[in-house]
């Protein structure tokens, strides 16, 4: 659940070719970096022995597979564009580029990727029968998931280069990337971030292709053997015979793709942070080095982003909070916010604003215990799914854990005594406490924290009145973003991976808040497998003064919960 307004309804029913040696002395100074004890930080002269290894296997296993696609005979296709027009071709031969230049030379260099049959697919990947075709530009968003995943790459070999570190993710995020290191007990300091700069820009100007290649598992295992993490990931994540990696210069890495054509596609490009994190997030791993970055095709827009980030600075709400004594934080309960008088004041009055919102709409306020003994949490499949993130504890050889949601409490209020079919809908209100363990590393001000309390609510209906009640959770989130002055996007979130329940479910509920969000009439847009492991779910997000998107309230059908409590009513 969010942090906001949060309702829950429960139903009861071509070869690249390195110069390795030439490289390393053309930048064997480049970004050298003065650190606090004296030391020189710079590109390590040589590079790893395992680079020079990776590249010898990788040139024998493209040099095979070039030769195999070489073999394939070509066949005439049919490409059809976004407007209709369809453009013939060849398999194997033609690629999304040769289509983009043959329309024009501007259209081409300013595409960063192309969509084959609704898939991103790279520029000089070539095409393998007819299908649709799309070229996408940087103000597209999977343009710029790309973009950005092709920096964080850049990103990775001048890791590689300066620290020599074994490399873990590397994604792109909201706005930007950033790539995982460990490091063996060192760690990177801002200090470095000039270093970093120099070289990638070195790495942008030589326009180093991105390569893709399917290669077979046993053969990326002995690729990546100096790299554990690396191991894990093959042994744990891959599941097939072959999976893709892509190079660019140096760097080999396990990749989905795709990629720009080059590096020389990024104009501007800048190490922005760093920070300490744990393998995958377990804090019982091992503790990596994360470096965060960004990147544009255009310098003008690297400036208009660092003005941006001025602008934000000004108004970073933990910077408010101390400045007018609102709230603040302490290390002595992390994650856990102070609120002082003021804040306080503000605090209640948005508390009783939301409430009797709550009250007009038919909820009735209710009041949950804090803790609650692990087999609650076995019962609603909490605890398989979500225990990680519970702070948990023995009282008298049974385990306890704080709620970090109240669902299940609200399930067990449901069900002490016999419920008849005039009662529903029951609408309860909570606003009590919420814990979650969240890691250190990823607290951040009110946004992100472990002990907070939200507007959760939780409708009891059967699911003749499902449309009717969504309808009303979104006109109730519609009123509240409006008397703050919120404009906000709604998102269709389903079956994740990891889910409970059968499948036929999932799609009925999926179908139901469908119909709901066109009902509503407010535009929407699909996001496939982030809904919770229990059900689909609405996700709503505002847009703050600044343009910047947040994850606020949810709107989450549950079909598992009743099932799963066994909550009845009498006909």
């Amino acid at each position: 659940m969010a942090d906001n307004a949060s309702v829950e309804v429960a139903v009861s029913v071509g070869n690249q070719k390195l110069n390795k040696k030439a490289s390393k002395s053309k930048n064997k100074d480049k970004g050298a970096d003065s650190l606090k004890d004296g030391t020189v930080l710079k590109e390590l002269s040589p590079w790893p022995e395992y680079i020079n290894d990776r590249i010898k296997l990788w040139d024998r296993l493209k040099a095979e597979y070039d030769a195999d696609v070489a073999a394939k005979t070509p066949e005439s296709i049919n490409i059809t564009l976004p407007d209709g027009k369809v453009v013939e071709g060849q398999s194997w031969r033609t690629t999304p580029y040769k289509v983009a230049a043959g329309i024009s030379q501007g259209l081409a260099d300013a595409t960063i990727i192309a969509k084959v049959n609704g898939a991103v697919w790279d520029l000089d990947r070539p095409l393998e029968g007819h299908c649709s075709l799309a070229l996408l530009k940087f103000d597209d968003e999977d343009a710029q998931q790309v973009f950005w995943h092709s920096s964080a790459h850049m990103l990775g070999e001048a890791m590689e280069r300066v620290y020599g570190g074994c490399l873990c993710y590397g994604p792109p995020i909201e706005s930007g990337f950033y790539y995982d290191m460990f490091y063996d007990g060192k760690s990177v300091s801002s200090e470095d971030f000039s270093c970093l700069d120099s070289v990638v820009k070195g790495i942008m100007k030589e326009k180093q292709p991105f390569e893709r290649l399917e290669m077979r598992k046993e053969d990326l295992l002995e690729m990546f053997k100096y790299n554990p993490f690396k191991l894990r990931i093959l042994q744990e994540k891959v599941t097939t015979p072959t999976t893709t990696a892509y190079r660019c210069g140096p760097l080999i890495d396990l990749c989905r793709g795709p990629h720009v054509r080059h590096t020389g596609k990024v104009k501007a490009f800048v190490v922005t942070k760093n920070s300490s994190t744990y393998w995958e997030g377990k804090a019982e791993a091992e503790s990596l080095q994360r470096i965060y970055g960004i990147s544009f095709p255009d310098a003008k827009q690297l400036k208009e982003w660092q003005k941006f980030q001025e602008e934000a600075a000004k108004r970073d709400h933990r910077k408010i909070g101390r400045e007018q004594e609102l709230f603040f934080f302490h290390e002595l309960s992390p994650g856990s916010c102070f609120f002082l008088p003021r804040g306080a004041h503000i605090y209640n009055t948005v508390m009783n604003f939301i409430k009797a919102e709550y009250w007009e709409r038919g909820f009735q306020e209710v009041i949950t215990p804090n803790i609650y003994n692990s087999k609650l949490w076995e019962m609603s499949g909490h605890w398989q799914h979500y225990s990680e993130h519970m702070f948990s504890f023995e009282v008298e050889k049974e385990r306890f854990a704080l709620k970090p949601m109240n669902c299940p409490g609200h399930c067990l209020m449901f069900d002490h005594r016999p419920r008849s079919w005039r009662e529903l809908p029951i609408r309860m209100a909570d606003f009590g406490v919420l814990h979650r363990n969240e890691l250190s590393g990823a607290l951040s001000g009110l946004t992100r924290v472990r002990r907070f309390q939200q507007d959760d609510g939780h409708i009891f209906c059967t699911q003749d009145q499902i449309k009717e009640e969504i309808r009303g959770c979104l006109n109730f989130l519609k009123k509240v973003y409006a008397t703050f002055g919120y404009s906000f996007t709604l998102f269709l979130s389903t079956r994740p991976d990891k889910y409970l329940g059968e499948v036929h479910v999932w799609e009925d509920a999926e179908k139901q808040l469908e119909e709901s969000l066109d009902a509503f009439g407010w535009p929407w847009k699909l996001n496939p497998g982030d809904g919770a492991f229990y059900g689909p779910k609405i996700d709503i997000t505002i847009m703050d003064a600044l343009k910047r998107p947040h994850q606020c309230a949810t709107i989450q059908l549950d079909f598992q919960l009743p099932e799963r409590f066994n909550l009845q009513y009498d006909r």
